[in-house]
């Protein structure tokens, strides 16, 4: 007996000893493969009744008894039959390749799929970021359906998006959902300010989106994403170089320390005596993002950004050069330097499943100083080479806070955001006259002075404040479809003080005006099985620009310009997202559009007396047949019309705007080869239609073609790119106009487009 109860006493042990062997507990972390970011809210399991999820810094621990997990996650693809250790794991998954399941975020300032957004709008990922090695943004905005950035020289733009080629303030340009400028204060050239080394990825809304962002988000919006850390100490140094004067250095280091994350970014770029004489540029552009996590519900973002820019200003070509290819220069000293500081810091909260909220709290300080080429003119006098020109500062600083709560409900799977902001802004300009000396054997401007005496064209300040609030409600009455409504409200000051008795130059009298602003907007989506459609109304404004408004001696009444938007579109995704295509139709109205009306006295004002109608069909396909090819193409067939525009006495009602191509398209065939791993050939053509350079519609542009073909190996952590822009050598001009003055005189400006540039490139990648 006693032998007996011995022997079981021993099978219960080793029976315990081989349960234990059997179930064992592995840990790990799960991040992004292309970002390197922890992913929060990842499904792992080993069976259905035996899973976790991935906390806030993209850990998990999971006890189980075999040899391989799965794990899925929201915008990114599953991954199956992973083989684990009992050791740490690193366990990288990729974003999903089929853009109705890819998460956006501008929409209405959450997470939500693509698919699901009743918009316009399309993503530039962190991969297209990595392979295009773009030294601006227009070479990765310029792949988008219904978006052309001309680029200016040294990342100064205009832009295209509902819209003629244009430097008006009728788009918003935002980091993280947060407009880099202040509204009133557009500059056309603000993309510039942006570190493109810490950018995510990049959204871009087509049509208004004011209901959310408030005043310029009419006919797009640009929103840049930035990175967070890296799940592990990771990072890359890179350095370029071309044959016409272009270098450029990146630098990235990171990591996530128990509760904290770190990501530092910047860039140094520079030209030195490039294809146009007097166009060298410099810029330093640096960030700095934190991300505290105490726990799965808490989440305290810090970001400091800054950008330290200078570029010569040498203007355009005029017809005599563009036509002998002579790209010499009338400037010597001409430049615009811009500082621009953003401070953020976002606290996060998640209060359950359904309710969550977030506070903001946003620093700008952002001067733009110039000796401008474009204010240099004739004094009138007999001296030939006596000219006039003058240095302005236009400068300003923000103190803003915004609150927003998400609040999710059983009924109907409805969802509700609302949120209210507060912005503050003290902006002021200063201008000084200069008085300007032409070497007449040399054909250039070559010194300036200011006068002994008083020199001061204007000098003022404006208190901005804007109050806004808005609300989001969104339904799904039906399976698979969703309605969204949404409203926002927006109230205004300007507080403009003058410091100088007002005049012609001098501006305004000091005055306070206020103006108000409610933006609805409403759309639906409907999906079925990977097919798609949807339709929106929605509204877009912009209250008149500081310089609109008092750079003038009577305080003009001006209202906000409005933008009417009426829209459909839809998707398809077919043979498991091998084929993807999607389209937009719409059309945009605007109306109390500020324009400069001759008043019977013979001066002139600015009114809100204009009437544009833009409209046009957008559309995109992408073709993967397999992991090797890919196949790209996206165009946009549009036209913009004058319906009520008197400007200075001139009718052009019912001419088509300037600038504005009836089609633009942008394609790319990408190649990589699976016998050669690492290695990545694409090609690219960017096609820009035939336009008008006058609003009378009596000269034209024949637009043009380009080639771009990219090359690039890694080679473990050792990456090597050559990058032909312009391959082909073409000789064309990105934007060209022709300009008529009052004594019948006509004016021809050509920006140039690049030459053909071989980029060569090199970066190293260190840690896991």
């Amino acid at each position: 007996m006693k032998r007996y109860i011995l022997i079981c006493l021993i099978m219960s042990i080793c029976h315990v000893q081989t349960e234990a062997q059997q179930f064992r507990a592995i840990k790990g972390k799960i991040y992004d493969a292309i970002t390197k970011e922890p992913i929060a809210g990842a499904l792992i399991y080993a069976s259905p009744t035996n899973q976790t999820i991935s906390k806030e810094n993209g850990s998990f621990s999971l006890s189980f008894n075999g040899t391989s997990i799965a794990i899925e996650a929201k915008g990114y693809d599953a991954r199956r039959n992973i083989q684990v250790n009992n050791e740490d794991n690193a366990l990288e998954i990729f974003p999903t390749h089929n853009l109705l399941e890819q998460v956006v975020v501008t929409s209405n300032r959450t997470d939500e799929k693509r698919s699901e957004a009743p918009i316009a709008i399309s993503t530039i990922n962190k991969q297209i970021l990595n392979e295009t090695k773009a030294q601006r943004m227009d070479q990765l905005l310029n792949k988008v359906s219904g978006v052309f950035m001309a680029s200016l020289g040294n990342e100064q733009h205009m832009m295209s998006i509902r819209q003629p080629m244009t430097t008006k303030s009728v788009f918003l340009y935002l980091e993280d959902g947060i407009p880099i400028r202040t509204t009133g204060v557009f500059n056309h050239n603000a993309l510039l300010e942006m570190n493109l080394a810490s950018a995510k990825s990049i959204e871009i809304i087509k049509g208004p989106s004011s209901a959310f962002y408030g005043g310029e988000a009419i006919a797009g919006a640009v929103n840049v994403i930035t990175q967070s850390a890296p799940a592990y100490t990771s990072g890359s140094i890179s350095t370029q170089m071309n044959g016409t004067g272009y270098k450029k250095t990146d630098l990235q280091i990171g990591s996530t320390l128990g509760k904290w994350g770190l990501l530092a970014s910047g860039y140094y770029a520079t030209r030195k005596d490039g294809p146009i004489e007097h166009s060298d540029f410099n810029k330093s552009a640096f960030s700095l993002r934190s991300d505290y996590k105490p726990n799965s519900s808490l989440t305290w973002t810090n970001t400091i950004a800054y950008v330290d820019y200078y570029s010569d200003m040498t203007g355009a070509l005029d017809s005599i050069k563009y036509a002998q290819k002579n790209f010499s220069s009338l400037q010597s000293f001409t430049y615009r330097s811009v500082n621009a500081l953003r401070i953020k810091s976002i606290l996060s909260k998640t209060w359950n499943e359904k309710s969550s909220s977030s506070l903001s709290f946003l620093f700008r300080d952002n001067s733009v100083k110039q000796n401008p080429s474009y204010t240099i003119a004739s004094t009138g006098s007999k001296t030939p080479t006596l000219f006039k020109g003058q240095l302005n500062n236009n400068s300003f600083k923000t103190n803003s806070i915004l609150a927003q709560h998400t609040q999710k409900f059983d009924w109907l799977n409805s969802k509700l955001i609302a949120g209210a902001s507060l912005d503050y802004s003290p902006q002021t300009y200063f201008a000084q006259f200069i008085s300007i000396t032409k070497d007449l054997s040399l054909n250039k401007y070559v010194s300036y002075s200011k006068p002994a005496k008083d020199s001061i064209l204007s000098n003022y300040q404006t208190n901005i404040v804007n109050v806004a609030t808005y609300i989001d409600y969104e339904i799904t009455p039906l399976k698979n479809l969703k309605i969204v409504t949404a409203v926002r409200y927006d109230a205004f000051k300007y507080d403009f003080n003058n410091s100088l008795k007002a005049g012609a130059s001098t501006g305004a009298p000091s005055s306070i005006t206020t103006f108000e602003r409610l933006t609805p907007k409403i759309g639906f989506t409907y999906n079925y099985q990977g097919l798609g459609i949807y339709g929106n109304y929605s509204e877009g404004y912009v209250p008149p620009q500081i310089t609109e408004l008092f750079n003038s001696v009577v305080v003009p009444y001006l209202q906000p310009q409005t933008f009417k938007n009426y829209e459909i579109g839809g998707w398809i995704s077919i043979s498991g997202s091998k084929l993807y295509a999607d389209w937009s139709l719409y059309k945009l109205d605007g109306t109390n559009e500020i324009i400069s009306v001759k008043l019977p006295d013979l001066s002139t004002a600015n009114q809100n007396a204009g009437k544009t109608s833009h409209k046009g069909v957008e559309y995109g396909l992408n073709y993967r047949p397999n992991s090797e090819w890919l196949f790209r193409i996206s165009g946009t067939n549009a036209k913009h019309t004058y319906v009520d525009n008197v400007v200075k006495g001139i009718n052009y009602n019912g001419k088509e705007i300037s600038g504005a191509p009836h089609f633009i398209a942008n394609a790319e065939l990408t190649y990589k080869p699976a016998a050669i791993k690492g290695l990545r050939i694409s090609t690219e053509w960017q096609h820009q239609a035939k336009y008008f350079t006058d609003d009378l519609n009596n000269y034209t542009y024949p637009g043009f073609d380009i080639c771009n073909v990219r090359v690039g190996y890694q080679l473990k952590k050792v990456e090597l790119w050559v990058n032909a822009l312009n391959i082909l050598d073409n000789y064309y001009a990105v934007y060209a106009t022709k300009s008529s003055t009052s004594k019948g005189s006509s004016s021809y400006a050509y920006n140039m487009g690049d030459p053909r540039e071989i980029t060569l490139g090199v970066a190293y990648r260190f840690g896991k």
